[in-house]
């Protein structure tokens, strides 16, 4: 087979992109060199649609082999018992979402979730996603202090005669009560789904608390802490089981990404090894110094900083928007990502900056590392430094660090 060298041409730009760049987007990740090669095997070439022992195909015996070893390695990291159910086919945290709505609601109903901006996401009802076309969504804030407001969701649960409730975010920097969510889901007979796709890695190493116990339904995506490939898991109790597995497939999609399964699997066997914890620990580590030496430079950060792997900038004090920082920023070689913020009246208009600390820990980055970049990024953002010079400094600093340390 001949080279496609354009292809080929873009694939080592990427890389070397990767390579120069210091990523604090907090939804991305560097996996494995063997996680890569099991994406890029031969385990794409099977059509498996269905389930285990129930596949539409024949020659899935390998597959449904697989398949149930990344289930029962997310039920090991998770501590889950045989209550609880996992389906790993979802192809996204979005896709795994509509189906546990699809599965425990009807489009009459209402559920209620974190508005975005606030913290949510697109999937938890916002109106240009399927989401919030479909189904009624209500959505709750931040108080005064940028913390969730648990009294407004309950509120606004018992105010709708909300189908379900969702805790979870994808731009919230500070501890989520679940116990807290469950006991509003159990005062109206509502539904607690809880969205850990940001903070699954955190939980999974016991240094964020656990959804598990208080809630009927866990969703998370297997990237971001968790450090595996691009997809996502529901995990719901054994009673949902049927419904959920019936929307995923053949209500969704058809055959699952059999590569990705594999690979899911191998972030089960990654995050199981007693280094796991150390990389989760350091992640932490890192987003607080990085936090505190950006307010040291005078940023104002809502809720005050952090207790988790990401950060939120309050652009306002810089006279940038956040789409300014963020393409000054990159300019530069940092990438992190526009963001709305309370008080934003559009998406498309942010104000704040998104920053996160799970890639730059994956390159081996530490406490000192953090502050050297909160330097690079109040030049750009306070002091207004043209990006060139910097851009220079921070390709030989990137140039120490591997893509895949740990």
């Amino acid at each position: 087979m001949r080279k496609d060298a354009v292809l080929e041409k873009f694939m080592k730009t990427e890389l070397l992109r990767q390579k120069a760049q210091i990523n604090l987007i907090p939804s991305e990740n560097y996996v494995s060199d063997e996680m890569l090669s099991i994406i890029g095997s031969v385990l794409t070439n099977k059509y498996s649609e269905g389930y285990i022992g129930k596949r539409y195909y024949p020659g899935n015996t390998v597959y449904d082999g697989i398949e149930k070893l990344a289930q029962d390695r997310i039920r090991k990291l998770f501590k889950l018992g045989k209550d609880w159910h996992v389906n790993v086919q979802p192809h996204s945290g979005s896709s795994a979402n509509m189906a546990v709505y699809l599965a425990l609601m009807q489009p009459t109903e209402t559920f209620v979730a974190m508005g975005l901006a606030s913290g949510g996401h697109l999937s938890h009802g916002h109106r240009v996603s399927a989401t919030g076309r479909l189904f009624r969504a209500a959505h709750y804030g931040l108080d005064t202090d940028g913390v969730l407001d648990y009294d407004e969701a309950a509120r606004l649960v018992e105010m709708h005669k909300a189908k379900l409730v969702i805790s979870g975010a994808t731009s919230y920097p500070r501890t989520i009560d679940f116990a807290r969510f469950g006991t509003i889901a159990k005062k109206t007979g509502a539904y607690h789904v809880a969205d850990i796709s940001h903070i699954a890695g955190l939980v999974a190493a016991g240094l964020h608390p656990s959804p598990f116990a208080h809630a009927d339904v866990v969703t998370s995506t297997t990237h971001k802490t968790l450090r595996g490939p691009r997809g996502a898991f529901i995990a719901c109790r054994t009673d949902f089981a049927d419904r959920i597995d019936r929307v995923v497939f053949p209500g969704l999609q058809g055959g699952p990404h059999n590569h990705i399964t594999a690979a899911i699997a191998r972030m089960g066997f990654e995050a199981l090894d007693p280094n796991f914890k150390k990389y989760q620990t350091q992640i932490i580590k890192n987003a607080q110094a990085l936090a505190k030496a950006l307010i040291a430079h005078g940023f104002s950060l809502v809720s005050g900083g952090t207790d988790n792997h990401l950060m939120l900038i309050d652009c306002k004090n810089t006279g940038m928007t956040g789409m300014e920082a963020q393409n000054a920023l990159e300019v530069a070689g940092i990438t992190a990502n526009r963001n709305s913020i309370a008080g934003d009246q559009s998406p498309f208009y942010p104000t704040g900056v998104r920053l996160g600390t799970p890639a730059v820990t994956t390159r081996g980055m530490k406490e000192r590392d953090m502050v050297v970049i909160a330097a690079w990024i109040a030049r750009l953002l306070l002091k207004k430094e043209k990006p060139v010079k910097i851009k220079k400094e921070i390709a030989a600093f990137t140039a120490k660090f591997s893509l895949y340390a740990n």
